[in-house]
């Protein structure tokens, strides 16, 4: 299904995906053109698959950087929720604790009216089967920042995490990707997150949240292809209890990168060559409020 969605997507923003979908990537070891769905593989992207580190190179050992701290850069492909966060997540059918009134929303949700696919920030834990990278930033003083850059999904943002030990704002101001905090436990990094905004969907199913959202992640690479996220979600807003998630990410081969995806606000990529937009009557972006 969610396929189907981003091929739609895809033709949506028109000349400027269609045409990175002729850029090509380094092959990968094993996998030809014609290959089908895999273990060395993630996700149909139009024409094109993400692939991923096949296992020889998966298995290997965790990469560090020059302060003995595990390398997360990536790119990576997963690691969070796309179709439906509790399947995704790990949790059974009707376990993830929603309050009734945020039920009721979240059933009364269509997927083609996702705001993701009106080219707005996906959030946090959404992950989809295009690729993303962690950026470490250093100061002469120790580690500063750490970005999270998405290959398509967040509308040419990028998520910032602050690793300088200051704390949250008192009133921090509601955003897609909140106000980050992160620090070191051993190998692990925790991301500690309040003030987003209520406006993205946690999946294509339509499960909601409130302002109150409060996440922890705990990243840890496990080995050289394989990057494992437990998150805690708190919404008392929301939710009858915090519910606990496990998602795993997948190293792309040696070699790969990211590619250039311009996506602007509610798909106005073609006003200025007079393209009709598709999505305008569907109500979300520049016209109105999402529902």
């Amino acid at each position: 299904m969610h396929v189907r969605r981003l091929l739609a997507t895809l033709v949506v923003v028109g000349g400027v995906t269609l045409s990175l979908l002729g850029q090509t990537r380094p092959p990968v070891e094993g996998v030809g053109s014609g290959a089908q769905v895999s273990a060395d593989r993630i996700g149909r992207l139009g024409t094109d698959w993400t692939p991923v580190a096949p296992a020889h190179v998966a298995s290997g050992p965790v990469p560090r950087l020059h302060d003995g701290k595990p390398d997360l850069s990536g790119p990576w492909v997963g690691g969070g929720s796309n179709d439906n966060i509790e399947d995704d997540g790990g949790l059974g059918p009707g376990e993830f604790p929603l309050q009734p009134w945020a039920k009721q929303l979240r059933d009364s949700r269509r997927a083609e009216n996702e705001p993701y696919l009106y080219c707005t920030p996906m959030g946090v834990p959404r992950s989809n089967p295009y690729p993303w990278r962690f950026v470490q930033a250093y100061s002469a003083n120790g580690p500063t920042h750490i970005f999270v850059l998405h290959e398509n999904g967040d509308a040419g943002g990028h998520r910032q995490i602050f690793m300088d030990g200051r704390p949250h704002p008192s009133d921090p101001v509601p955003t897609w990707f909140g106000h980050s905090i992160g620090s070191w436990e051993g190998d692990t990094l925790v991301i500690d997150t309040v003030g987003y905004n209520d406006k993205f969907w946690f999946d294509a199913r339509g499960t909601p949240h409130t302002e109150q959202l409060h996440t922890v992640e705990r990243w840890t690479r496990v080995n050289y292809g394989t990057l494992v996220n437990e998150l805690t979600l708190d919404d008392p807003g929301a939710f009858s209890r915090p519910v606990q998630l496990k998602f795993s990410a997948r190293a792309l081969p040696p070699g790969y990168e990211l590619m250039e995806f311009i996506c602007a606000e509610n798909n106005q990529y073609g006003i200025a060559g007079g393209i009709e937009n598709v999505y305008r009557e569907k109500g979300f972006g520049v016209e109105r409020s999402a529902p």
